[in-house]
């Protein structure tokens, strides 16, 4: 008889764990990030991320976290702070 196997759940990233990996992936692609806080804006006036950085930023979160994001979603991606971010990476991977 074969033996009944219960499929483990995979935890949901943590807003530490994403937070971090986003401001390692940024530092990895030479943008400045060292005063960088969870009000910190990705686009303009902020991190100032232009839009390729935004797709690359976008698939290495696809990549690590399974949070998948499509092309409308990259306009917002660049007007989103890091908490909301984080929120938005979370909420995808669950």
């Amino acid at each position: 008889m074969p033996e009944n196997h219960e499929l483990s759940a995979v935890a949901a990233p943590t807003s530490d764990e994403v937070g971090a990996f986003v401001l390692k992936i940024l530092r990895d692609m030479n943008y400045y990030v060292d005063d960088a806080d969870d009000d910190t804006v990705l686009g303009p006036a902020g991190i100032d991320l232009e839009s390729l950085a935004v797709v690359e930023l976008s698939y290495r979160i696809e990549d690590a976290f399974h949070a998948r994001f499509n092309e409308e979603d990259m306009e917002r991606l660049a007007s989103m702070t890091l908490s909301e971010l984080t929120a938005e990476v979370i909420r995808r991977a669950s």
